[in-house]
């Protein structure tokens, strides 16, 4: 097993930012991620009963056993194969720093939203978004559409591409898979609705802080790596987006998921957030960006560019970490 921060180490990520980017997540190969979902789905419906404290206990518990298992069987797997043949320690590890990624898959899914409004198919657009987001999408016109897929990529660029990227540098698979857990966990429990508002709260807690570190240098990457993009004459608003995303990230309900929402919305000259239906029950979040011209279909396809400045200038910034360090060792 690699050394943290190392560059075998290095040199491992960068092979599974490849493989994902060949071959994103095949639905014939087994998920950690699945299983991790499967796992918490059925201790929640034993566990997730009782008076509020018991609910806030036996939830904490499911966090701490389903984070800390996760990596424990990540290194065990990894370990035990590499007394098989070093080599399918590494093809191990690299299978599963690449499962942690979701740098294809986060395209494709907003890819599926933009093609359809391209052919002017508003109904499979609202579909196609429906399977990516938790709002209603029934009746949403092009410009609320297109705001869901660019919500989406700005913010599971965090914890589907650099977060995962930070912890697999940090601490290899087992940390990488350790942060999906916890990604995991609060995408199915971390919720205030009454069900989940007790039983969640160890796990959502946990979420902000692993996430807090990763949302920031996310948004200062999306900034930098839009710089690129500019001098490839593609308009964004370099300038402004820097100020405007430091004085509007916190409005955002989410400690973290504001930070690439508004640095999105800033770049882009559109504005993200407003009115969104759950259900049926209206949701009101904070707008972010300032709107200089309406969202459109061409949007989307803007976001993933961001994205891919993004993620490309984070792991430029953590190979050139992890190198110095060498270095001067």
């Amino acid at each position: 097993m690699a050394e943290p921060l190392s560059p075998a180490l290095l040199a491992l990520v960068l092979a599974a930012v490849v493989l994902d980017l060949a071959i994103g997540d095949p639905r014939r190969l087994p998920h950690p991620v699945v299983g991790m979902g499967a796992v918490i789905a059925l201790l929640e419906r034993a566990w997730n009963h009782g008076s509020p404290r018991a609910r806030r206990i036996r939830g904490a518990l499911m966090t701490a056993l389903m984070v800390a298992g996760s990596a424990l069987l990540a290194w065990v797997a990894i370990a035990l194969l590499a007394n098989l043949h070093p080599w399918l320690g590494w093809l191990a590890e690299g299978w599963l720093l690449a499962s942690c990624l979701a740098i294809r898959g986060l395209r494709d899914a907003a890819l599926s939203v933009a093609a359809p409004l391209a052919r002017g198919d508003l109904p499979a657009a609202r579909r196609a978004l429906s399977l990516i987001v938790g709002r209603d999408t029934e009746g949403l016109d092009e410009g609320e559409v297109t705001r869901g897929a660019v919500e989406t990529v700005a913010e599971n660029t965090v914890d589907g591409i650099t977060a995962p990227l930070l912890f697999a540098l940090l601490g290899g698979a087992p940390l990488a898979v350790a942060y999906k857990a916890v990604n995991t966990l609060d995408s199915m429990v971390g919720y205030r609705s009454e069900r989940y508002r007790d039983f969640g709260r160890a796990s959502a807690r946990l979420d902000d802080a692993a996430n807090w570190l990763p949302a920031r240098l996310t948004a200062l990457t999306l900034w930098l790596g839009a710089y690129c993009l500019a001098a490839g004459r593609q308009a964004l608003h370099t300038r402004s987006a820097l100020a405007a995303t430091r004085r509007e990230a916190p409005r955002h309900p989410s400690p973290n998921s504001g930070w690439p929402e508004a640095m999105v919305a800033n770049l882009l000259g559109v504005q993200l957030g407003g009115t969104s239906r759950y259900r049926g029950e209206v949701s009101e979040r904070a707008r972010l960006g300032t709107s200089r011209e309406p969202l459109r279909q061409a949007h989307i396809g803007a976001a993933i560019r961001l994205m891919h400045g993004g993620w490309l200038v984070f792991l430029i910034l953590l190979a050139a970490t992890v190198l110095l360090g060498e270095a001067m060792s």
